[in-house]
């Protein structure tokens, strides 16, 4: 009976998930577009963060003060930019992709247009879905999270970030789409670069903010469906031309 249960449970969520991107198509019909189910997760930097600090402490209270002495850092390294973790992670920006699917395990997708289908959205902040979007030579990060930028009151933030340096990502503009009952939402900007930290780019405000009301009405049944498009800017395909 413990069998049958649950082969029978993992049948339930496959048709769950086969369900859910039909769903994802029918709203999104456009020719080649692909979907992606993205399940949540709760991210543990919070935890690890606190816990550290709370390490720190009690060695501070424990051990006798020491000399710090100046780390040497190479300035061509990069941390680990996955905002899940706190991962301890270095290395060079050419690598960061194969840490993320390697260590990670961030999905990657290709194409122009694809669909990010957010599950679950109904969680508990602080929530995660992150996808990797290979498009135009480059790989990008979606990232949406479900945070309470004030207490009680949840608010999802989506944001697009390029695995690469600053001037790079001032050559794209990616646009986030939500479509559904009649509605239409739209957000286009220029992606921020992974050396930038995701936490401050949702701190300020510089993505796709929806509160909990807003994004109920472009919800299905608990899923949020996101269309994603990435052009190359105006003034790179300007300066291309010449």
């Amino acid at each position: 009976m413990l069998f049958f249960t649950q082969c029978f449970g993992a049948v339930l969520d496959l048709i769950h998930l086969r369900f859910q991107h039909y769903k994802a198509k029918r709203v999104f019909s456009a020719a080649g577009q692909l979907v992606c189910v993205v399940n949540p997760t709760h991210s543990l930097k919070y935890a690890t963060t606190h816990c550290a600090a709370a390490q720190a402490s009690t060695e501070q209270d424990i051990l006798p003060p020491c000399h710090h002495h100046e780390a040497v850092h190479d300035p061509q390294l990069v941390p680990c930019t996955c905002p899940l973790f706190s991962c301890p992670w270095e290395g060079h920006l050419e690598v960061v992709v194969s840490h993320l699917r390697q260590t990670h395990r961030i999905n990657i997708l290709q194409g122009a247009e694809i669909v990010f289908l957010a599950t679950d959205m109904h969680l508990p902040a602080p929530t995660d879905w992150i996808i990797m979007h290979s498009c135009l030579g480059h790989q990008f990060l979606l990232v949406l999270r479900k945070q309470e930028k004030y207490e009680g009151h949840p608010q999802f933030f989506a944001t697009m970030m390029l695995i690469g340096t600053p001037t790079q990502a001032n050559n794209f503009t990616y646009r986030l789409e939500l479509n559904r009952n009649q509605r239409r939402l739209k957000w286009e900007a220029t992606p921020r670069s992974i050396l930038e930290c995701v936490d401050s780019v949702i701190s300020d405000g510089d993505c796709l903010v929806l509160n909990t009301s807003l994004a109920q009405l472009f919800s299905d049944n608990g899923s949020l469906a996101i269309g994603i498009a990435i052009t190359t800017s105006k003034a790179h395909s300007s300066e291309a031309e010449m």
